[in-house]
């Protein structure tokens, strides 16, 4: 009679996932077989892990997929899958490097793809970011003038501020609302863009460069009188008059804490 010694747990969980991620499997069934693992069955497995998977990447780039196809999409979730398996216990974050994988391929229009995949991840980033109290408007007002140039700002949680090199929101806005729409190829474009949630809702606008410099010094943590100095070394003597029209609309928007 002959006795099979059962292999650790950890050997068994690696040889099933290796199982699940290769298409070699003869390693991982040369720990499973002993123990009744059979081929078929493992590749049963692997196609339901590998369809998860990239349902996972469809579900957070919904236009990419649209502009991509079924089989083109599916091709990029096997190559990404095969270049970066999952690393976490939640499939939510499986994708949060794929925009820099497209960057470095041979695909036909990688970088504007690339932007597009970066500007989707970030609109779910903003959902999932940390909720903070939101800077109402009326408590800066209720401050006498003279403790303005004193008064801190922070961008909330939930603001992201990120730099496209191609014009993909027009795609994005387009397909987005309509899978059927007919879209033009994106231009060659840098330009700052704004993604934050207000709410439960996410929202997003193109801004200027000037804004995204204060919007920048914001998110390192600044103050009213100090924003004041970074828009005079742009806008000389029209600061003033600037941060205060950019204070209204980031009151608005819900993107100070």
């Amino acid at each position: 009679m002959t006795v099979v010694t059962a292999p650790s747990s950890e050997t068994l969980q690696r040889a099933f996932a290796h199982g699940l991620t290769s298409d070699d499997p003869r390693p991982a069934l040369a720990v499973l077989r002993p123990l009744g693992g059979r081929a078929p069955q493992l590749g049963i497995y692997r196609h339901a892990y590998r369809a998860r998977l990239s349902a996972a990447l469809r579900d957070n780039h919904p236009v990419l997929h649209r502009v991509l196809g079924d089989e083109a999409f599916d091709a990029l979730a096997t190559d990404y899958l095969a270049t970066h398996p999952s690393q976490r216990a939640s499939i939510r974050w499986f994708g949060d490097r794929l925009a820099d994988f497209i960057a470095s391929s041979d695909r036909p229009h990688a970088a504007a793809l690339a932007d597009l995949a970066r500007f989707e991840w970030t609109m779910g980033q903003v959902l999932d970011d940390p909720d903070a109290p939101v800077l109402d408007a009326a408590a800066l007002r209720s401050q006498p003038p003279e403790a303005w140039a004193a008064w801190p700002l922070r961008l909330h949680p939930a603001v992201r501020l990120l730099r496209l090199d191609w014009d993909i929101t027009p795609l994005w806005q387009a397909l987005h609302a309509d899978d059927q729409a007919q879209t033009e190829l994106p231009t060659a474009h840098c330009h700052p863009v704004l993604v934050w949630r207000q709410g439960l809702a996410r929202h997003w606008r193109v801004v200027g460069d000037d804004e995204a410099t204060l919007l920048q010094a914001v998110a390192g943590g600044t103050d009213i009188g100090t924003l004041c100095q970074v828009a005079a070394a742009r806008c000389g003597d029209a600061a003033p008059a600037e941060v205060v029209a950019h204070l209204h609309q980031w009151l608005a928007d819900g993107v100070l804490t």
